[in-house]
């Protein structure tokens, strides 16, 4: 039985994985901040364990919680958008943290708390990233600060893979599509089942080629 766990948990998308992989069979653990988050984590099938991502002490102490558990699949999902604005204008100080914290420093604190015990699987650890923070592919300023987030975690994604990957774990950054959640609106391209069954494929197919790649849900590879 696969071991999967949900950083981010209790709605969106990570609730649709943690839904997904439970009703499958899968041992799933789920995290989430409040107590109405864990149990909407539990009623999915999952278990439910308390994680603030932005404590940096409870992610080391999560780290160690799971330390003793092979994880063949680790999600990281937690996120924020941030002040929509469409232009370039100055974030706040409180909002830039945030963002930053959530975004960016929480993911890089939580692939080395996790790698020890995706390891022990050789399993995979999947980031949701977002189209937005290509460089490349960049063709607007809407939400520069998530944008500049989103481009700051997908480096550190693939900083990790290139260590990591010989260590057996597959690393991979994930845009999930314009997926219709609260942070992508009523008017988004897809549901957040298609979203989610899509990056499952792709988890379940993945090996040592798809390590420090940045993927659509369907599995296109796309540029930094």
């Amino acid at each position: 039985m696969a071991t999967i766990l949900v950083i981010g948990a209790s709605r969106g998308i990570g609730l649709e994985f943690t839904r997904q992989y439970s009703a499958e069979g899968a041992q799933v653990v789920g995290t989430a901040r409040s107590d109405g988050g864990l149990a909407a984590v539990r009623a999915a099938g999952a278990e439910a364990l308390p994680l603030d991502v932005l404590d940096e002490a409870a992610v080391a102490a999560f780290g160690a919680q799971v330390a003793r558990r092979a994880i063949d699949v680790a999600i990281i999902n937690a996120g924020v958008y941030g002040p929509r604005v469409s232009a370039v204008t100055p974030p706040g100080s409180a909002e830039f943290d945030l963002v930053m914290r959530t975004n960016v420093r929480a993911p890089m604190q939580l692939m080395a708390a996790l790698a020890p015990s995706v390891v022990s699987a050789r399993g995979r650890m999947a980031i949701i990233s977002s189209r937005m923070g290509s460089t490349s592919l960049m063709s607007s300023s809407a939400g520069w600060l998530y944008r500049a987030s989103k481009a700051a975690v997908n480096a550190a994604v693939k900083a990790a893979s290139l260590e990591l990957g010989p260590r057996g774990i597959v690393c991979i950054a994930f845009h999930p599509g314009w997926v219709r959640t609260d942070m992508g609106g009523a008017d988004a391209d897809i549901d957040v089942a298609t979203s989610v069954s899509g990056m499952r494929r792709v988890l379940d197919a993945a090996n040592e080629s798809h390590n420090g790649k940045f993927l659509n849900y369907n599995g296109e590879q796309l540029s930094w």
